[in-house]
C-alpha cells in the first residue's frame, strides 16, 4: 500500500507538471534478461534485471526563464522489471535541480561521480550486464566514513558545475558535502573531469577523492582514469586505464574493446585486467562478447557471454544482477538473452 500511495503520487506530480509546462518528459528504460552463471559450486539461472542498460523510471523538464537563462530538473529511480520492485520509488539513480545558460550549468543534488562517466563511456558494454566493466569501489564498496564506497557511482549532497560548449571541450567539477555530525568532511568527496569530443574522436581524463574514516582518523580514496575511443564507421576501439588508492591498497584497471556495426546491430567486445598493487596474486581478468540486434531505434535484443578468471586471493564476479561471489581463485562464467526497450 505504502509503494502504491508514492507511485500515485508520483504521477500525480508528473500530469501536474504537464499541465504547466510542454517541457516535461515522463521517460525510461525497460530490460531484462535470462541469465546462467556458474562458478565453483555455484550455479544460478533465471530472470536478471539490467542486461544492457539499467532499468529507470524517470521525470525531467526545462524552463525557459528568459534573457538566455533556464531552469531544469531531473528525477530518476531504479526499478526491477523481473520482479517489479521500484526502490520505494526513490529517486536513487539521479535527483538534481540545474540553472543553465550560456556560462554552462549549475546543477544540485544527487548525480554520477564525474570519474564514473568515464567507466561507462569508455567500455564497450559500458557498466551494466554479464560485460559490466565493474570499475567502481575498485578498493572497496563499503569503505569506512564513505558515502558510498571508496569510488562510487553517484554521490549525494553534490554541488556540480558543468561547462558550456566549448569547440568540442567538456568538463565538470563537483563536491559533494559529507553532512556528518562528526566530522562533516567525511564522506564528501570532490571530482574533476575534463575531455575533447569532435567528430569521431573522444577522449577524457577524470580525478576524485572521497574522504573516509572515522573522526579521529580520517582516509583519502582517490581515484583518477584515462579513456579514449575513436569512430572508424566499421569499428569503434575504445581504451580505458583507471587506478583507485587509500589506506594502503592500490588496484589498478587497463580495459580494451571494440563495437562494430554489424548487419541491423552492433558486435561488442571487451578484455578489462584488474591488477591489485599491494597484494600478489589478486588479480583479475575478464573477456566478454556480446551482440545487440535493433528491432527499432527503441528496441534492442541482446546476448553476451564473459568469464571471470580470478588468481588465487582474489573473488572478483561478473556485472549480472544474478552472479554470486565465487569463492577465492575461482573462475566465473555466464551468459544472457535478453531484450531492452527505451521510452
Amino acid at each position: 500500500m505504502k509503494h502504491t500511495l508514492i507511485a500515485l503520487a508520483a504521477m500525480t506530480f508528473a500530469a501536474a507538471a504537464s499541465a504547466q509546462s510542454s517541457n516535461v518528459t515522463l521517460f525510461g528504460v525497460a530490460d531484462a534478461s535470462v541469465a546462467h552463471i556458474s562458478t565453483s559450486g555455484k550455479s544460478v539461472t533465471g530472470l536478471a534485471n539490467g542486461g544492457n542498460s539499467s532499468s529507470r523510471l524517470g521525470f525531467r523538464g526545462v524552463e525557459d526563464l528568459g534573457g538566455g537563462l533556464k531552469a531544469g530538473f531531473w528525477l530518476e529511480g531504479s526499478i526491477g522489471v523481473d520482479d517489479g520492485t521500484a526502490s520505494g520509488f526513490k529517486f536513487d539513480r539521479r535527483s538534481t535541480i540545474s540553472l543553465l545558460g550560456n556560462f554552462g550549468e549549475l546543477r544540485l543534488g544527487r548525480d554520477k561521480t564525474p570519474a564514473y562517466q568515464n567507466l561507462e563511456n569508455f567500455h564497450a558494454f559500458g557498466d551494466t550486464g554479464m560485460g559490466a566493466i565493474n570499475g567502481h569501489n575498485l578498493i572497496s564498496g563499503s569503505a569506512v566514513g564513505t558515502s558510498e564506497g571508496s569510488n562510487p557511482k553517484r554521490n549525494s549532497n553534490m554541488v556540480s558545475y558543468l561547462l558550456p560548449k566549448l569547440g568540442g571541450v567538456y568538463g565538470q567539477i563537483s563536491h559533494s558535502f559529507g553532512e556528518q555530525a562528526a566530522d562533516h568532511s567525511l564522506a564528501s568527496s570532490t571530482g574533476l573531469r575534463l575531455g575533447y569530443a569532435n567528430g569521431p574522436l573522444d577522449v577524457a581524463a577524470a580525478y576524485g577523492v572521497a574522504r573516509g574514516g572515522v573522526a579521529n582518523s580520517g582516509v583519502d580514496y582517490k581515484t583518477m582514469n584515462l579513456g579514449a575511443s575513436y569512430n572508424f564507421g566499421v569499428v569503434t576501439p575504445m581504451v580505458l586505464v583507471a587506478s583507485d588508492r587509500g589506506n594502503n591498497k592500490r588496484v589498478d584497471l587497463y580495459s580494451v574493446g571494440v563495437k562494430v556495426p554489424l548487419g541491423a546491430g552492433e558486435l561488442r567486445a571487451a578484455y578489462t585486467w584488474y591488477k591489485d598493487k599491494k597484494s600478489d596474486n589478486a588479480d583479475s581478468e575478464r573477456l566478454a562478447l556480446g551482440y545487440g540486434y535493433k528491432l527499432s531505434k527503441r528496441t534492442e535484443l541482446y546476448a553476451a557471454v564473459a568469464r571471470m578468471s580470478n588468481d588465487d586471493k582474489a573473488a572478483r564476479k561478473l556485472g549480472s544482477s544474478l552472479a554470486p561471489t565465487p569463492n577465492l581463485g575461482k573462475s566465473m562464467t555466464g551468459y544472457e538473452i535478453g531484450m531492452r526497450h527505451n521510452f
